[in-house]
């Protein structure tokens, strides 16, 4: 499970064995097998020198393993990449992702979902994850705790003293949106931590924006830019094509097909410069996306656009921008 001693505990490599041993033990033969997939990565002259965050769309299960992999044997370069928490749930799945260098995310909804999932054996329902979610991040901008539809939501869930992945919620000395939120800052900055080693030790950060799987591209979350912005680092847009058709299920072995990566042109640090705050600021923190919400959605919708430029028509944004992939408290659990 991901849990606050986790996400204490996990460490980055520069150059990561277990990464190299999966590339030439598995993906090797995977990709070299006959009929074989075929990997194309195009524009690597745009490149810069130094580690840069790759912004990539999010088509499936495992479409950042083919790109990990043609980097390091075409140019040698090592990745770290964000991953969802929910990966972490069981013990030799979350000691592959620590051996190969993924960074887990931190999110309130993810915080919400376990802890009602180990409270009431089930996921919240639609609604009561909506209003679980609207409640605190209300409190976290110093907003009331007036949120319509938790009277839905069982009262044990704000009355009963439990551990919540790894940290004491005593309902007598605190609410139950304040620790959350507590909690959310010590995992946050251990999550904010590990982004700085990773570019310390000369690691690229691969960022699927859209924070869920999705054929087609959808709205970006703001979280890339706010990395982006406080370590002014350039983010390098990259389209994934045809990967979906190699990897459509949940098996990791891949079948024949195209895979086509374009790299795009790098968005630089003087080109963010029209986003980026007046004043130093924390990543990721209730204070920094009511403060600088404009400055962060403005980037993250111009690196979504770059994105976009470089897909094929069956995977650029639809109509409505909307993703197919999960919602609610499923992208959870």
């Amino acid at each position: 499970m991901l849990d606050l001693p986790r996400m204490q505990h996990i460490t980055l490599s520069a150059e990561p064995i277990v990464q190299r041993m999966i590339g030439l033990g598995f993906l090797a033969p995977n990709y070299n097998a006959v009929p074989g997939v075929r990997i194309d990565l195009e524009g690597v002259e745009n490149l810069p020198d130094h580690p840069v965050i790759f912004a990539m769309n999010h088509t499936d299960r495992y479409n950042y393993w083919p790109f990990q992999y043609t980097l390091w044997r075409q140019i040698g370069r090592f990745t770290a990449t964000w991953v969802k928490g929910k990966y972490y749930e069981n013990d030799l799945l979350a000691w592959f992702m620590e051996m190969t260098n993924n960074i887990p995310t931190v999110s309130r909804g993810y915080l919400i979902a376990k802890d009602f999932l180990a409270l009431t054996g089930r996921p919240p329902k639609k609604e009561q994850y909506r209003a679980l979610r609207t409640l605190i991040e209300r409190v976290a901008v110093g907003g009331d705790e007036d949120v319509d539809g938790l009277d839905t939501v069982p009262r044990e869930v704000f009355e009963r003293r439990r551990e919540v992945l790894g940290l004491a919620f005593d309902p007598a000395g605190e609410s139950y949106a304040s620790f959350i939120n507590r909690l959310f800052a010590k995992m946050v900055e251990r999550f904010v931590a590990l982004n700085e080693e990773a570019f310390a030790k000369g690691l690229d950060v691969i960022i699927f924006p859209q924070g869920t799987r999705s054929k087609r591209l959808s709205e970006g979350h703001v979280g890339v830019a706010q990395i982006a912005l406080r370590y002014r680092r350039t983010i390098v847009p990259v389209g994934c094509n045809g990967c979906d058709g190699v990897y459509p299920g949940s098996s990791p072995w891949g079948k024949a097909g195209h895979i086509v990566y374009r790299i795009g042109q790098p968005i630089t640090v003087e080109e963010m410069a029209p986003f980026a705050p007046a004043e130093p600021f924390q990543p990721l923190t209730a204070e920094a996306e009511a403060l600088y919400h404009d400055q962060f959605r403005g980037l993250t919708d111009l690196v979504m656009g770059r994105i976009n430029d470089l897909l094929d028509p069956e995977y650029q944004f639809s109509t409505d921008m909307a993703s197919d992939g999960v919602a609610d408290a499923a992208r959870f659990v």
